[in-house]
């Protein structure tokens, strides 16, 4: 996975200032960070500043070490529930240092990782301790450090020119997790990635052009290659797959213009870094890591302001692909934890990303050196017209009543090598709390011979000439701290079943629903099941409602897949996550990571199946849900050369949770 190298050379501050007001001449709205006015607001530039420098101050690091992720440090949850404006809090920052040291003669701290917490109020260091046998996210040295360590090996060069290529500059070089490990590669415990090798010639569009056959592998503690086979040339496509519009030539009819306005401004309000609209207020974070986390998501019944969701975020992906070939079948991509997925967001524009009525925000990110940056309109939040919201006709009057529904949208998009995903959380006004994911970008392609589908293609398919796509899959998982209506929640199953023709039911049309508690953590490890559409509640344990049941709010599934790999394979081990559909934790504020802290070569068994081993009780408790939802790709010739997109999602849907229709009493 290749971060933009440049990542971190952004353009002088002065450049940036002008290209603002040049946007705000052209009437697009951008936001400034929040002042620091609660204790859940993110890190600014000074703060990361300051972390760092203290850490600097405290110990001796060498000029190699790398800092993976600095973000803040998650203060106590009961400190924030019980916070109120002008309440002094606390500020800490959680950073990963990462000691390669490239000089292993001279280094005594060769390949460790440390956890540090900085009091940023009185600049002092908390916490340091080492994490040992891990390994942290790839930070954006390293892809250079790659590209240098395989460009200049003579059996990377050798290879090159076996298949006439001569100007190694024509090369680009990604940089991938490595993966799998061989039992030696483990042994070793070295530091390592996998180098994908593209060929650019006169197309800036390299992604058509994978040069095959070649594993190497790099060993970034030494900045040299550990291991490099060459398994014979394969031929690679050489055509012009460049999309812009000049090289596309003949373009489709416009259609005609299709303005959003909103003349009187948008209804959603923002004060620091918490947003109001239509009842629903929330709290939000860019982090590095998970990128877009809400926080105290709470809806106002118009009588009370209850609360739904304490934290909600991305918290694992899992990309496997499935061709067994041994250059390929390594390639199982955990883009949040090996990657940073927060840090790969990509700035926005409105009229594209979002539309034109929209709102850009900037978030603060820290780069491997430690060095803060702002990243301008990486957050979208915009209001959207979604059709009818409730509807009913009345013959006999020919009474006609009708609501239109909007939503509000808050969105990220983040390029990871040659795919791009968008993250959408979606707020209805029934009350219902929608998580739409967009899968985009360029298909992983795999050169071939071949230039039909006659050819056998059983791990893929012929998408273009001299073009497989490998079949793969995307899993995501999301986790969910509810709070319903409070802390002391539980979680039922509930099943549907036709029942048996008998007395009772002599027409064989009776249906009876089963609400069963899940009691246990190692109990609520489910999956989905279409034939008693199968869904999940968690409700209060000390509430109820006007009707005497428990107030709730549903999990309710949409597309999904199950996780493919086989028992014993080496990726199901390591994404145990995946291959259940729903996981149900008490509460612990350091379990945060599907996969586990650190799934960048790690051993199998980290993340949930760890989180679960105690099997603590979920009655009554603060509960944590997570939730698995998965793709399966077969390539087709129509996602070629840049794929439409692909939606998945789930919705959090009230249930019990209010006394009638919320959104009955919306004006016309």
């Amino acid at each position: 996975m290749i971060k933009r190298l440049k990542r971190f050379l952004w353009l002088p501050i002065a450049i940036i200032v002008v290209i603002s007001i040049s946007l705000g001449l052209m009437g697009i709205l951008t936001a400034q960070q929040p002042s620091i006015s609660h204790p859940l607001t993110s890190l600014t530039e000074a703060e990361i500043s300051t972390a760092v420098s203290v850490i600097k101050r405290e110990k001796t690091l060498s000029e190699m070490a790398a800092f993976p992720l600095i973000a803040l440090q998650e203060p106590d949850k009961e400190e924030v529930l019980k916070f109120t404006p002008g309440k002094a809090f606390q500020r800490k920052a959680f950073l990963v240092i990462y000691e390669r040291c490239l000089r292993q003669g001279l280094c005594t701290t060769l390949n460790k990782t440390y956890e540090a917490i900085v009091d940023l109020t009185s600049k002092t260091l908390n916490s340091w301790k080492e994490i040992p046998s891990v390994q942290p996210a790839i930070v954006a040295s390293e892809y250079e450090l790659a590209t240098q360590a395989f460009k200049s090996d003579p059996r990377w060069q050798t290879a090159m020119r076996k298949r006439g290529i001569t100007d190694f500059n024509q090369v680009k070089i990604s940089c991938w997790a490595p993966g799998i490990l061989s039992k030696q590669e483990e042994a070793a415990g070295n530091r390592l990635c996998r180098g994908l090798f593209y060929y650019k010639g006169q197309h800036w569009n390299y992604y058509g052009s994978p040069i095959e056959g070649i594993l190497g592998t790099v060993n970034l503690n030494t900045g040299k290659i550990s291991s490099f086979v060459d398994r014979g040339i394969v031929p690679f496509s050489k055509e012009n797959w460049n999309y812009d519009v000049k090289s596309l030539g003949k373009l489709l009819s416009p259609l005609k213009a299709l303005k959003i306005l909103q003349p009187n401004g948008a209804s959603f309000q923002i004060k620091g870094n918490e947003i109001s609209w239509q009842g629903w207020k929330f709290r939000y974070v860019m982090h590095p890591r998970s990128g877009l986390v809400l926080y105290q998501v709470t809806n106002n019944d118009g009588e009370n302001i209850r609360p739904v969701l304490y934290r909600a975020s991305l918290s694992e992906t899992v990309v496997p692909y499935g061709d067994p070939d041994p250059t390929w079948s390594f390639r199982n991509a955990f883009d949040v934890g090996e990657y940073n997925f927060g840090s790969l967001a990509t700035t926005m524009e409105l009229g594209k990303e979002i539309p034109e009525n929209g709102l850009l925000l900037d978030a603060v990110f820290a780069n491997g050196d430690g060095e803060p940056y702002v990243m301008p309109g990486v957050i979208g939040i915009y209001e959207r017209n979604n059709g009818m919201l409730w509807k009913h006709y009345e013959y006999g009057t020919q009474r006609n009543d009708v609501r239109r529904s909007r939503e509000l949208v808050m969105t990220m998009t983040v390029a990871i090598d040659n795919y791009d995903y968008s993250i959408n959380w979606i707020f209805h006004q029934d009350g219902t709390l929608e998580v739409q994911n967009e899968l985009t970008g360029i298909v992983l392609a795999q050169g071939t011979a071949s230039e039909n589908q006659s050819a056998d293609h059983s791990y893929g398919r012929l998408i273009a000439k001299n073009i497989v796509g490998v079949n793969h899959q995307h899993f995501f998982n999301y986790r969910l701290d509810f709070d319903v209506d409070g802390q002391a929640n539980s979680v039922m199953e509930m099943n549907v079943k036709a029942l048996p023709m008998d007395d009772k039911n002599p027409l064989g049309n009776a249906i009876a629903v089963a609400e069963n508690p899940l009691t246990k953590e190692t109990a609520a490890v489910r999956d989905l099941d279409m034939k008693s559409s199968r869904e999940w509640m968690i409700v209060s344990a000390d509430k109820k409602n006007m009707l005497g049941a428990a107030p709730g709010y549903m999990l309710m599934p949409g597309g999904n897949s199950i996780f493919l790999p086989v028992e014993r394979s080496n990726i199901r081990q390591r994404a145990e996550f995946a291959t259940h559909h729903v996981w149900v934790t008490k509460y612990k504020p350091t379990e945060l990571y599907a996969g586990g802290d650190y799934p960048n070569q790690t051993q199998p068994g980290q993340g949930l199946p760890k989180y679960i081993a105690d099997d603590e009780s979920l009655m009554g408790e603060d509960i944590v849900l997570w939730y698995t939802m998965g793709v399966t790709h077969i390539p087709r010739s129509e996602d070629w050369p840049v794929m439409p997109v692909h939606r998945v999602g789930f919705k959090l849907v009230p249930r019990g949770f209010f006394s009638r229709n919320p959104a009955i009493n919306l004006p016309e």
